[in-house]
């Protein structure tokens, strides 16, 4: 009897502009999945977590960005990890299991035993390799992470009922209107390439049904169905394949959150600076207030950034390249990105500081620091100017604008 070789792939879905509008002003400049939470881009996270599965021999990025706005990343970060980093661009959008099903040919060129699923914009721990394990027992098509949330958070995901002892998946609903559990879906999951049977299954129902739509469109009735090539991964595959001994979950009690807004973006570049802790001691600094900025907490600066010693940073500070930090500057739960210049004094929390951007001497760019809230943190666009003296607190600042008085709770257009 044959013994197939183990192989395992990942496919990271990355979406498109389209979906960067609760993003913005930061997505004018960059896709959401290339900002920098801890001084890594977004999607890194994931990629680095895949690099921790054994026999991994490939990694896509798939999306409706430009090949283009990716095409330097994807070189970078397959010689940094030294795994192959590949981006597939969709012509359209085909739902989160049909976008798997479109490069069904590319996922499988190197016959992989398993494959892996993940969202760009989850932040946890991704437990990857012990994911595989649990599923390689269980023997199903697939595996999703799952996590215990709030009873009033619940109904924002999708929610599910597992087997306390099989851990078969039993239910799933998404986003239901009345509380069905407190565990959730993470968006993470493993599949053996059966799920691609599975999802041509869907997609010859579907063709049915559009056939079905065009005849009684002609007798003039009203019908409505998605498209035929649009296959959503909950709705279409969890929720039907449910108690069925084909899925399961495996449960994970660290940290999870889906980056929705900027302001989560604060929040989960904490997490992964204290994940850094565990994983990556060398990404973060320190500092004694002497030669060196003292550093409270976790803190990311980036080598050719330059932090006068006088400056207090941190907890859960972020800054990225060819940042100048003048003296006296107060940084706290921020994002500083690209070519920024913070002046004498300055303070800056719960803030996210857009490139290129300038901050005068005593300015303060500050929020209250609630992450769900529109206006919770600030953000300044590319190329904003904050005059000496100038206060800006809980608004949003659209790129290239000069603040020459202070502003509260505004959207700066």
């Amino acid at each position: 009897m044959e013994i197939t070789e183990e192989k395992v792939v990942a496919v990271i879905l990355v979406g498109g502009p389209t979906k960067g509008t609760r993003f913005r002003p930061l997505s004018f400049n960059t896709p959401e999945p290339l900002f920098p939470l801890a001084g890594q881009p977004m999607v890194h996270h994931p990629i680095s977590a895949c690099k921790r599965i054994p026999n991994l021999v490939q990694v896509f990025l798939v999306g409706f960005y430009e090949e283009r706005e990716f095409a330097l990343y994807v070189s970078s970060v397959s010689n940094e990890l030294r795994v192959p980093v590949r981006y597939l661009k969709e012509d359209k959008p085909h739902g989160s299991a049909g976008s798997l099903y479109y490069f069904r040919d590319k996922i499988m060129e190197e016959s992989p035993t398993h494959i892996f699923l993940l969202n760009f914009d989850v932040c946890c721990n991704f437990p990857l390799p012990n994911m595989l394990e649990a599923h390689k027992m269980h023997g199903g098509i697939g595996t999703l992470l799952v996590i215990k949330v709030s009873a009033e958070s619940a109904n924002q995901f999708g929610e599910l009922v597992a087997d306390p002892i099989t851990k078969e998946l039993l239910h799933y609903t998404e986003k239901p209107e009345t509380f069905v559990s407190d565990l959730i879906n993470c968006g993470v999951y493993v599949f053996t390439p059966k799920i691609f049977s599975v999802i041509q299954e869907v997609f010859l129902l579907r063709e049915d049904r559009v056939l079905l739509h065009l005849i009684m469109w002609l007798l003039d009735l009203s019908f409505r169905s998605l498209p035929s090539d649009f296959v959503r991964l909950d709705q279409d595959i969890l929720s039907p394949l449910a108690g069925k001994k084909q899925l399961y979950t495996y449960e994970t009690t660290d940290f999870w959150e889906q980056i929705k807004t900027p302001g989560m973006s604060i929040k989960c570049s904490a997490l992964y600076l204290a994940q850094f802790r565990f994983t990556s001691p060398h990404l973060l600094v320190n500092g004694d207030g002497k030669r060196k900025a003292t550093v409270v907490g976790d803190v990311y600066i980036h080598p050719s950034a330059k932090v006068h010693p006088t400056a207090k940073i941190g907890p859960n500070v972020s800054i990225s390249a060819n940042v100048r930090v003048a003296a006296g500057v107060r940084l706290m739960n921020c994002i500083v990105l690209d070519d920024v210049e913070i002046k004498e004094n300055a303070v800056v929390m719960h803030a996210i500081v857009g490139w290129k951007s300038s901050l005068g001497r005593w300015s303060r760019v500050q929020a209250d620091g609630d992450y769900n809230s529109k206006l919770g943190i600030t953000i300044l666009g590319e190329s904003v100017t904050v005059e000496d003296e100038v206060v800006v607190i809980n608004s949003i600042v659209l790129p290239n604008k000069m603040l020459n008085v202070s502003v509260q709770e505004e959207i700066i257009l």
